[in-house]
């Protein structure tokens, strides 16, 4: 009783009904609900804190900005949704927040194509030596079945296209990627698509800030040929992976281009199917298979690259230690 009574205490104030209406549009920083409210930062922020220690909001560190956005769990997010369903479209004050969140969402639409714009020529041409995406996730939608989840987690999520993939098929996703720039690019492109169950964050790969088993689909789309350690990486992955869970892992299989390392990054010049199947393995994987898309071409000795699919399934007792020898 006494959260309740708090909650509503929270919620029951103009400024701060303004908030929900606005965060119920996409998660916002306290600058950008200062420019839309016309009010001081740290007035701005005290409404925030209120809602957020009711548990109405959540605060999302990324770096040295904070987003914010309703809750997506809870008492929290019933609250919210159900004073949500009350605002009439013709209020004022919120017609007017909202052409000024257009304005704030135009301004950070025109910095995440400004930055694209720069990384899309190296990505048009990498793109160019493999099949079309739209192939490659149509094969990863197959192998990820008919079955529907939870909870997602794409990790090193980029444009968050993946998200965009799995969004229909998926209660709650959440992207993690370590910049900024495409963070905020696949914000961007989540909100076009109207996928507000779906949310970015800055994580490290390495060091998921998530507990045991809390996700029952993981997708690591073309990320294990920039890293250093990628069975470590792949390790972590499979730790915050629900027991019967499902990994998705879209990479290239071994090829000689070594302009891709020189140019763009890339530590490993593709995965083996033993070394990928043994990884999985002894990270506690089973069921797992692999299909190789080739591009179409018709010189076979033109420079291609050959994308590979794996999938594995989280094992629901530990893995014997012979197993991982």
């Amino acid at each position: 009783m006494e959260q309740l009574v708090t909650a509503l205490r929270a919620i029951g104030e103009p400024t701060r009904l303004r908030i929900l209406s606005l965060l119920s549009r996409g998660e916002l920083t306290v600058s950008e609900l200062v420019s839309v409210l016309g009010q001081s930062q740290p007035r701005v922020s005290r409404h925030i804190k209120l809602l957020a220690s009711a548990g109405i909001i959540e605060r999302l560190p990324e770096g040295t900005w904070v987003f914010y956005r309703l809750a997506d769990h809870g008492r929290g997010q019933k609250i919210a949704q159900s004073v949500i369903s009350l605002f009439e479209d013709t209020d004022r004050v919120m017609a007017r927040d909202l052409e000024r969140l257009e304005a704030v969402k135009h301004a950070r639409t025109n910095a995440a194509n400004a930055y694209f714009s720069e990384v899309a020529k190296d990505w048009a041409h990498i793109r160019s030596l493999h099949l079309s995406e739209s192939s490659v996730e149509a094969a990863l939608r197959e192998a990820a079945g008919k079955r529907r989840f939870k909870s997602m987690l794409d990790i090193g999520t980029g444009t968050g296209r993946m998200l965009e993939v799995f969004g229909k098929h998926t209660e709650r996703a959440l992207g993690i990627d370590l910049s900024h720039e495409m963070l905020n690019l696949a914000r961007l492109n989540i909100e076009k698509a109207g996928l507000n169950h779906c949310s970015v964050r800055h994580s490290d790969l390495y060091n998921l800030p998530f507990e045991d088993a809390r996700f029952d689909l993981v997708c690591v789309h073309q990320v294990l040929h920039y890293l250093d350690e990628p069975r470590t990486a792949l390790s972590e992955a499979v730790r915050v992976l629900a027991p019967g869970g499902l990994i998705t892992i879209v990479d290239f299989a071994p090829h000689q281009l070594e302009f891709l390392r020189e140019q763009h990054a890339h530590r490993r010049l593709g995965f083996t199917d033993a070394e990928m199947e043994n990884w999985m393995q002894v990270s506690g994987l089973k069921n797992v298979t692999h299909q190789a898309l080739r591009p179409d071409i018709q010189d076979a000795d033109a420079n291609h690259l050959t994308v590979k699919i794996w999938t594995g399934e989280r094992q629901t007792a530990p893995v014997p230690e012979e197993a991982s020898a």
